[in-house]
């Protein structure tokens, strides 16, 4: 690779610090290096990616990186986090070694590793999500009816503070802080999973790839008509009513992360299971 296109974190490196070390590192080793384009809240600018850029370099954590390939849309550009925060999952190179990371860019061609996406619609709108779609209650803390339908048939009805539907790669983020189960990241599924569900036999389900859900926002007592946020990628929140519904399933799109160790989603995995 020689055609690099940093995307920066205006945050944690505002005063562009860090990128333009990473950027001068890339031009003295003679590779063309181009600078993301980014709005006051720190999205991509569309059409402003170069067409000839080969790799994206995603300076943050894991939050820039899905925020990255939300933005990036039909560009598809295979993406590499260096991480300038905590231990994530997604971001594998740490700032320290991006050295040894570039020069194995320019070296080789890398591993690319597909991440499976969701599409969800509703009614006036259609988003897409690398981690997880979310429904949540809105408003008085009292908890909301969800009918779950898969392929057309009612699979459960959830009494809950809201549902959690994850990709494999999103199992790691809130579908497991609300008790979901962990899936290796480049499978094939769904997680359903609820959350505060108030049921003593209530848990997660795992679906195909392939099946098409619906969550149908119910009805409240007395008829009620409640309100719930519907939120992809804890981006920004559509207001959804009893009776609408979201209509899920696999998206077309696959995020394209560049993997320089085949085992760093593992030991990840074990260095945060022991609380490291």
């Amino acid at each position: 690779m020689d055609r690099f296109y940093i995307i920066p974190n205006l945050l944690k490196d505002g005063d562009f610090a860090i990128t333009n070390k990473i950027k001068n590192y890339i031009e003295s080793r003679g590779r063309r290096c181009y600078t993301a384009e980014k709005d006051s809240d720190g999205h991509i600018i569309p059409g402003t990616v170069p067409d000839d850029a080969q790799c994206g370099l995603v300076l943050g954590g894991d939050g820039t990186l899905i925020r990255s390939v939300r933005d990036l849309g039909e560009r598809n550009l295979p993406l590499l986090g260096i991480n300038l925060g905590t231990l994530g999952y997604l971001a594998e190179v740490d700032l320290d070694n991006y050295k040894e990371a570039l020069e194995l860019l320019f070296d080789g061609t890398p591993d690319i590793e597909e991440r499976m996406m969701l599409c969800g619609s509703y009614e006036g709108g259609l988003d897409i999500a690398m981690n997880d779609i979310v429904l949540a209650r809105e408003g008085k803390i009292r908890i909301i009816n969800f009918n779950i339908y898969v392929d057309g048939s009612l699979l459960n009805s959830y009494h809950a503070d809201g549902v959690i539907i994850s990709t494999p790669t999103g199992s790691t983020g809130y579908n497991l802080s609300a008790g979901g189960p962990i899936v290796e990241p480049t499978a094939q599924m769904i997680v359903v999973t609820p959350i505060c569900s108030h049921a003593l036999n209530t848990s997660s389900i795992v679906l195909s790839a392939d099946d098409t859900i619906e969550v149908e926002i119910g009805e409240g007592r007395y008829g009620r008509q409640e309100k719930v946020s519907l939120c992809f990628d804890g981006a920004e929140q559509i207001t959804l009513v009893t009776g609408d519904r979201v209509v899920i399933k696999r998206s077309e799109r696959a995020a394209r992360l560049i993997k320089l160790e085949s085992e760093s989603f593992m030991k990840t995995l074990r260095r945060k299971m022991k609380g490291n």
